[in-house]
């Protein structure tokens, strides 16, 4: 049976939006998922301009990747989240919320300066454990 546990050490700061560290016992595979955007039925970019819908898209796709895998928000342990403008960051926590609760992944969180294809404004990746 897998095991997650939030670790933190002593002396570093443990912002309460995300978790520092996570330790995995008891794994049997380990799931790595390629970079998810938001793609419309033809596969261009899904909801031009508008960050939220972007971002919900997204981790949509991710989670159903990771389902796909046979696992569950729950066996997610790492994400790392592309933004082309960082001042969306503070529109980021709450949707991250709504997928994650209060047992959040550790993460990592990176500025660029454009994603693959023009338009896109949000790229999630992530590890699973299952």
């Amino acid at each position: 049976m897998v095991q997650i546990e939030k670790v933190a050490a002593k002396g570093v700061f443990d912002p309460p939006t995300y978790s520092q560290a996570l330790k995995v016992t008891g794994a049997q595979a380990v799931v790595f998922v390629s970079g998810q955007v938001a793609y419309d039925a033809s596969g261009a970019v899904a909801h031009p301009g508008d960050f939220t819908a972007q971002a919900r898209e997204a981790f949509r796709a991710l989670v159903a990747q990771v389902e796909a895998a046979g696992g569950t928000t729950a066996s997610i342990v790492k994400l790392t989240t592309y933004l082309t403008d960082l001042r969306h960051r503070a529109d980021l926590g709450p949707i991250r919320a709504e997928i994650f609760g209060a047992r959040l992944p550790a993460s990592t969180l990176v500025g660029v300066t454009a994603l693959a294809q023009p338009g896109w404004l949000i790229e999630v990746e992530a590890i699973a454990v299952l």
